[in-house]
Order: structure tokens, then C-alpha cells, then sequence
């Protein structure tokens, strides 16, 4: 009989997620480099070019790929041979991995987990506890999948109870568009099957953490309905157009993992799963010997990609901008920014609008007449940094503040990542403000243009409290301008037709 000590189990998860929020799985560095070399659009090109300079950046640097580290999920296979050595249960080692983990010294990840979601919702400081899936299985060992995953693409998660004679593939070429970009493609697709509701959820989830190899299914041909499907997805979803970050272009989905399970003759649940950008996941086994550690890949597989700014990039100065000069921004536009920019994500706009109504009023630092604000939770500085990774989060879950705040505070801007809702654009349009994207999955290249950070308001807010930065040549890109035109709504049906029409190869 295997036994297993609890602090090899607990080192072995902690080390796993500390691995995790800095490399990424290599096959999937190569799939986004496939993807790159064959973009047509130079809009995803770029935005793809920075994703992988931001990969190579966090794995030299020891340093999180995205700001939200994520939510962990982990899936044990317990051998029934196996015997514990430990004071604590299954789930308090799983948890204690987790703390150590997200608050590793030289590596500290950003807590995002709030308890009681639905009344206070207060942070546990360390993102405990993990979502766990347990099994019990012939065997003397114990198997572990670890994934951390972030909120932007989890909270684009569907799930259908289809009829038996509905097409998934309709259903799913149908669904993804309502996704919006607020998942970061280009990412991964996780389908579960079958079963019950909450069984085609955890089959979904779980499917993820499958390597990719679409490409050598694709050689080698289906080898039943299940892999059939996958490709039948890959190719329906790709010529949708929707393209890296949303801008349009070739490639939305790297691979498509399909997991199912007998079900009700008068069921077929289907649950639908992205993986992000910053895709997360690692596996090991403990037999007893020890910790199971993981081990760093060959930075010879990440490839050398520079990001050069156009001929066309306009530097803008944010503490001299003017309304009139932002309302010459086209769609699509490059803008590098330099100047200080106040920070803020759902729970300081709900503050805001809170202390407005009430006539209190905000604090004095918190003064965004013409100025911009970007939507971000960033991950706490270590050693010499002035800020962690600070990518954007998701702009749309900002939409239902957007015209109260800019009616009431005089705003110009806002940076984010993704669309705008019609809520949002409609008041972008009729304040005649901007959103500018940031793009997601490239946090910690974000993060080396920030030159200066102070929190300004609500600091018990912690990773959401209001800062103040200060940035030298940040890139982004206008998404919607003052006319209310939407880069979002632009390119994707650009490269929709374009791909109907010249059949366009796709990966």
C-alpha cells in the first residue's frame, strides 16, 4: 500500500500552481505561434505577438501570464491502495497548497476569491479554497490535474439541455458569438456531452486540461462521432471570423476538446467551457516517493517575436489630452499613452455611483474630468517592481455604470479588454467619450509601462481598490470611438466575408 505524506501532497500542489501562473504549456506556446504565422489580420497579428512576447517575458521572469491568477480547479484520482499520512483532510491539504502558493514571496499571485458571493462578498486573502472534483480508482497512486482559471473566460461558460435531435455544432456556432471576446481568444474550446447538467459542466472543465493536438487529429482522421465533432467545430467556429481578442481574423479556436457520457434518452445537456489566452494547467502523480515537482521547459520552444510599433501609432499624452483631440481616434487607431490614469474595476464603479447618489461625493483624488480610467485588478509588486502584472479585465461588466459615471464625473476614456455592450457604446457615443483595448493575456508586458502606482481611494477594496498609474508608452488600440463606431463590430464581420468569399485555408 502506497502512502502518501502530507506535505509532499501539499508542496507538490503549491509548486504546481507557482509553475503554472508563469509557464505556459508549451503545445500551447506552439499553437498560438501557428496561429500568428498565419494571420492574415494585422490587428489579431499584433495582438497575438504580444501574447507570446508576454509568455516568453513571465516564463524568464518568474512572473503571473495574466493579473487574474485565477480560480484553481483541481481533479484528484485517489487510488483505493493509497493511505494518507496527514492531519488534515484531502480537501484542507488541497487548500493549504493554494495558500502557500498565492502567497509565495517572490511570487505573490492575486487573490480573486470572495466569499459569501451573494451578500458581502469579502475576499479570503489567499484564493482559498480551490473548486475540487474527487474520484476513488483501482490503483496505489494519487493523480492530480491542477488549473488555475480566470474569471473573464469562465464567465463565458454555456450550458444547454438540447433535444436529442438538435445539432451541437449549430448550437455551438450559434453560442460563441454571444461570447463576445471577453474569454481572450485565441484560446481553447471545452465540450462535455451527456449525462446530467452538472456532469457535462465538470466533463467540459476537465477536457481542458487535454493537450493540444487538433492538427495531428486532423491527419490522422476521426476515430469516432466525439473526434469528428471537434473538427466539425474547429473549422464552424473559426470561419466565424471573430479572431484574436475579437478584432477579427483567422483563427478563434486552437483546438476543441470533446469529453461525454451516456445520458437520458430524453436529454442531451451540452455545456460549453473556453480556456483563455492565459491557458493554466498542469498534472502529477504522487506513488509515495515524494513530492512530485514539476519541471521547467526549454525556453529554446518559446519563439522569438518582437513587437514593433507602425508607422501609423499616435503617442498620446494623458495628462494634456483633450476631448477634441480624442475625438480624431479612428477604430482600430495604435495609441502608445504616457501620463497618469486612475484605475478602477466593478466594485470601485459601484462605490462610486454609491457615494454620488448619496451626495457625499468622491474623494478629492478621485477626480476623472477628462481623464481616463482603466479597468484593472492589478497583482502585487515584488522585489523592485512598481506594479505587478496588470493586464485589463473585462469591459462589458463595466457597461451599466458607464453612463452614469461619465455623465456625472466628466470621463474621457476608458481602457479595457474586449466589446462594448449596446449600454456601453451608446453612452461612449453620447458623451462623445473613448474605450481603448488593452490586450488580454499580456499583463506582465502591460505592467513594465506602468512607471509608477499608489492606491488613491478604497484600499480595503484590496486588488480592486482605485490606483493611480503612471505609464510610459502603453500600447493599446481604439475600440470604440467618439462616434460610437465599434472596432469589435467591424472586424469580425470584415473577416467573416472575407473568409466566405476567397475560402481562406484556417488552422
Amino acid at each position: 500500500m502506497t502512502v502518501i505524506r502530507q506535505d509532499d501532497f501539499i508542496d507538490s500542489v503549491a509548486d504546481a500552481l507557482q509553475f503554472i501562473s508563469y509557464y505556459h504549456p508549451v503545445d500551447f506556446v506552439q499553437a498560438v505561434h501557428r496561429a500568428w504565422e498565419m494571420e492574415q489580420n494585422p490587428a489579431a497579428k499584433d495582438a497575438m505577438a504580444q501574447i507570446l512576447i508576454n509568455s516568453r517575458m513571465c516564463a524568464q521572469g518568474h512572473r503571473p501570464i495574466c493579473q487574474d491568477t485565477g480560480i484553481v480547479t483541481v481533479f484528484l484520482k485517489i487510488g483505493m491502495d493509497v493511505r494518507w499520512d496527514s492531519t488534515l483532510s484531502v480537501t484542507d491539504m488541497v487548500n493549504e497548497g493554494v495558500r502557500r502558493a498565492y502567497t509565495h514571496p517572490d511570487n505573490v499571485l492575486r487573490a480573486s476569491i470572495l466569499e459569501d458571493p451573494a451578500g458581502a462578498r469579502r475576499n479570503t486573502k489567499d484564493n482559498t479554497p480551490a473548486v475540487i472534483h474527487m474520484e476513488v480508482v483501482p490503483g496505489n497512486t494519487v493523480d492530480v490535474q491542477v488549473a488555475a482559471k480566470g474569471g473573464g473566460s469562465e464567465n463565458k461558460s454555456k450550458l444547454a439541455m438540447l433535444n436529442p435531435s438538435d445539432s451541437i455544432v449549430d448550437w455551438v456556432v450559434k453560442t460563441v458569438p454571444t461570447m463576445g471576446a471577453g474569454w481572450c481568444p485565441p484560446g481553447m474550446l471545452g465540450i462535455g456531452i451527456g449525462g446530467t447538467a452538472e456532469k457535462a459542466a465538470v466533463m467540459a472543465k476537465e477536457a481542458l486540461m487535454d493537450p493540444v493536438d487538433i492538427h495531428e487529429l486532423r491527419e490522422r482522421g476521426p476515430a469516432n462521432r466525439a473526434e469528428e465533432l471537434r473538427l466539425e467545430i474547429m473549422d464552424a467556429v473559426n470561419k466565424l471570423g471573430i479572431g484574436a481578442q475579437g478584432l477579427g481574423g483567422l483563427t478563434t479556436v486552437l483546438d476543441v476538446k470533446i469529453r461525454d457520457f451516456p445520458t437520458h434518452a430524453a436529454s442531451l445537456p451540452v455545456a460549453m467551457i473556453p480556456n483563455c489566452a492565459a491557458t493554466r494547467h498542469a498534472h502529477f502523480v504522487l506513488d509515495g516517493t515524494g513530492s512530485a515537482l514539476q519541471t521547467p521547459p526549454n525556453l529554446d520552444d518559446w519563439p522569438d517575436i518582437t513587437w514593433e510599433v507602425g508607422a501609423q501609432v499616435r503617442r498620446v499624452n494623458l495628462d494634456t489630452v483633450t476631448r477634441e483631440e480624442a475625438g480624431q481616434w479612428q477604430p482600430g487607431d495604435t495609441l502608445l499613452l504616457s501620463g497618469k490614469m486612475l484605475t478602477g474595476r466593478d466594485a470601485a464603479h459601484k462605490k462610486m455611483q454609491e457615494l454620488i447618489q448619496s451626495g457625499v461625493g468622491l474623494p478629492a483624488e478621485v477626480n476623472l474630468k477628462g481623464r481616463f480610467i482603466y479597468y484593472v485588478g492589478p497583482v502585487d509588486p515584488v522585489r523592485d517592481e512598481v506594479v505587478g502584472p496588470a493586464g485589463p479585465t473585462t469591459a462589458t461588466r463595466m457597461d451599466k455604470f458607464t453612463d452614469f459615471i461619465l455623465e456625472q464625473t466628466g470621463l474621457l476614456g476608458m481602457i479595457g479588454k474586449a466589446e462594448r455592450g449596446p449600454t456601453g457604446i451608446e453612452a461612449i457615443k453620447k458623451h462623445k467619450a473613448v474605450y481603448l483595448m488593452a490586450v488580454g493575456g499580456a499583463a506582465y508586458l502591460v505592467s513594465k509601462a506602468i512607471t509608477g502606482a499608489r492606491v488613491v481611494a478604497f484600499p480595503e477594496m484590496g486588488m480592486e481598490a482605485i490606483y493611480e498609474f503612471e505609464v510610459k508608452d502603453m500600447p493599446v488600440s481604439v475600440a470604440v470611438d467618439s462616434r460610437g463606431v465599434s472596432v469589435h463590430e467591424q472586424g469580425p464581420r470584415i473577416w467573416r466575408a472575407k473568409i466566405e468569399e476567397q475560402a481562406i485555408q484556417l488552422i
